[in-house]
């Protein structure tokens, strides 16, 4: 996609995005994704060979191949949404097999999806797309529903099935975060031990981020601090919303930060908030990729191009797309899947 292309989907946004230069975190400071990212990062790292195999493979594959951006595509919905919700909008992607070959036919890095989706088909494609087994997922069956991520099975099935990685959720903020937190550290652990790449899902959950009306659960400081405690438990990359506002913290009243935060090292402006969150993974030795959220049908490509520039401008290292492609014709979600990725190729688009 030629950047004419790009900054036409951006419409009156484009200058805004394309043109700001970002004066609180210096990009200077951030160790900005390119083809030796495994290298120039991960080489010197705890990670063993296998490990260092498996995110070259990641970011090896696809049309973002050796740029050290990501594209994925993530299909764990019909677990975190049911099935019917997620996918009666095209009910092609009941069959699983539809799901790795979107991720295929739309230049992906890597498939993202369920023991059930990945273990079906293991045998014919594991070694056609790397495969990211989320090994946790929210359940939402019970009734009332909840919101708890428990295991779904172990990382050794992961790695039996030929995933090149795991991934996992925590609800940072909740009442069953403590108990997530030890799980999904122990499993990146023995992850790490065997080889596989690892890749956190840092959400935050608590009504309590709910205040006067205002919600703060994609607040930057917040998703940061998720982002901050995500790396510590060694993930290898961390997925998190587009940050949508800001000062969480002193909504809440509860935690700490400090002024700085506010008055320094971030602004209004998405890149300037975007940022923050990608300093808060170790300033991009962890790579930061943010989600596409939900499809609204109309405007799904022109705020998927958003959301890569934004991510990109700030240092981030990819998109994790996948309601937005899945939902709609399969010829529809790979044309989508590839104006993303044409972000990334786009060398004129650079860190602000």
């Amino acid at each position: 996609m030629a950047q004419s292309n790009i900054q036409s989907l951006l419409g009156a946004q484009a200058e805004y995005l394309m043109n700001h230069n970002c004066t609180t975190i210096s990009k200077e400071h951030i160790h900005a994704p390119g083809s030796d990212f495994v290298d120039r990062i991960f080489a010197q790292t705890n990670r063993n060979p296998q490990v260092l195999r498996s995110l070259q493979s990641l970011y090896g594959h696809g049309r973002l191949a050796n740029t050290g951006y990501v594209s994925i595509l993530p299909v764990d919905q019909g677990i975190e949404h049911s099935a019917g919700a997620s996918f009666a909008p095209n009910p092609i992607y009941f069959d699983s097999e539809n799901i790795i070959k979107l991720a295929i036919e739309g230049g992906c890095n890597a498939v993202a999806s369920t023991y059930g989706v990945l273990a079906m088909h293991s045998r014919k494609y594991a070694h056609k797309i790397p495969f990211i087994v989320k090994i946790n997922h929210n359940e939402f069956l019970s009734y009332p529903n909840k919101f708890d991520q428990i295991m779904f099975g172990s990382v050794e099935d992961a790695w039996n099935l030929g995933a090149t990685a795991v991934g996992a959720t925590i609800y940072f903020g909740s009442p069953e975060s403590g108990r997530q937190i030890v799980e999904v550290a122990q499993a990146f652990e023995r992850a790490h031990e065997l080889g596989l790449a690892t890749i956190l899902w840092c959400y935050t959950r608590n009504n309590g981020f709910k205040v006067d009306g205002v919600d703060y659960h994609a607040s930057a400081d917040l998703t940061a601090q998720a982002n901050h405690l995500g790396v510590t438990i060694q993930a290898d990359i961390i997925k998190q919303k587009l940050p949508t506002n800001n000062g969480g913290y002193l909504a809440t009243k509860h935690g700490k930060t400090h002024p700085k935060v506010y008055s320094e090292l971030t602004s209004e402006h998405p890149i300037d908030l975007t940022r923050y969150q990608v300093a808060n993974c170790y300033m991009g030795r962890a790579g930061l990729i943010n989600s596409g959220g939900e499809s609204k049908g109309q405007g799904d490509i022109e705020e998927a191009v958003f959301t890569a520039v934004v991510n990109k401008r700030a240092g981030g290292s990819g998109l994790i797309l996948g309601r937005k492609a899945f939902q709609k014709p399969m010829n529809e979600g790979v044309a989508l899947l590839n104006s993303v990725q044409d972000v990334y190729l786009d060398n004129s688009i650079t860190l602000a």
